[in-house]
């Protein structure tokens, strides 16, 4: 385990190495106009973190994106679990699912507008937008796929419906579930961003609106940036553990 680890660290440093290189070689090519070499990036982000507003900035994103996740998880696991349980339901309501899904959520940004304002609401409600129904359609399917022979046991033991979430389906599908969290993470972030980005005030999304309106390259990449290291951290982390998971199912 010790080696498999140290093998995806060394692995995951060469990445880090490759992609910086990438960027020193693109800056070279189309200069400062369009793009900051990595080393000022980084003196310009260390100035950024440090000023007075960036905390304000952080926290709003922070605290939008934790409240969109918490909720997407919630009512992801709560539908998913549902619909895996009721067939009818779910043969009836999953197309609707997946064609809400396809819909570009930005169309209906507009309508979240009239519906929660300006502010941490809005941010919130397209967060989960993005990220609820992949945890939604994750959860069903790993309902859908739990053995039969583990059904007719709780039915046997005549296992209440939350009895049989809590101690049959729950344990038997926690792999498919956390792959749909994994990806519910990562989409609930863009929602939140995204709705910065278009209506706001306040928060990272808003910042970088900032530095595009106002073509400052150095700000647009600090930005970028923090968000990327963010991300691709956590998602890092998730798809550890999720490939632990499925090792073990």
């Amino acid at each position: 385990m010790s080696e498999h680890s140290s093998h995806g660290g060394r692995n995951a440093l060469l990445l880090v190495a490759v992609l910086i290189a990438l960027w020193q070689a693109v800056f070279w090519v189309v200069g400062d106009i369009a793009l900051s070499s990595p080393l000022a990036t980084l003196r310009y982000t260390a100035t950024l973190v440090t000023g007075e507003t960036f905390g304000m900035h952080l926290f709003d994103t922070m605290r939008a994106f934790a409240i969109a996740f918490v909720l997407s998880v919630v009512i992801g696991l709560l539908v998913g679990f549902w619909l895996g349980f009721e067939r009818l339901s779910g043969d009836v309501l999953e197309p609707m699912i997946v064609t809400v899904y396809a819909i570009p959520k930005l169309t209906l940004y507009p309508i979240l507008l009239l519906a929660f304002g300006l502010g941490v609401s809005a941010k919130v409600a397209f967060g989960v937008l993005h990220g609820v129904i992949p945890i939604i359609l994750f959860t069903l399917s790993a309902v859908r796929n739990t053995k039969p022979i583990l059904l007719k046991t709780g039915h046997v033991l005549k296992l209440s419906r939350p009895q049989m979430v809590r101690w049959i389906l729950f344990p038997a599908a926690i792999p498919e579930i956390f792959t749909g969290l994994r990806v519910g993470f990562s989409l609930t972030l863009i929602g939140s961003l995204l709705a910065e980005m278009f209506a706001s005030q306040r928060g990272l999304g808003y910042l970088l609106m900032t530095g595009i309106g106002l073509h400052n390259i150095d700000l647009v990449m600090s930005v970028t940036l923090l968000i990327v290291v963010f991300a691709a951290a956590v998602s890092t982390l998730l798809l550890q553990i999720d490939r632990r998971l499925h090792q073990r199912s």
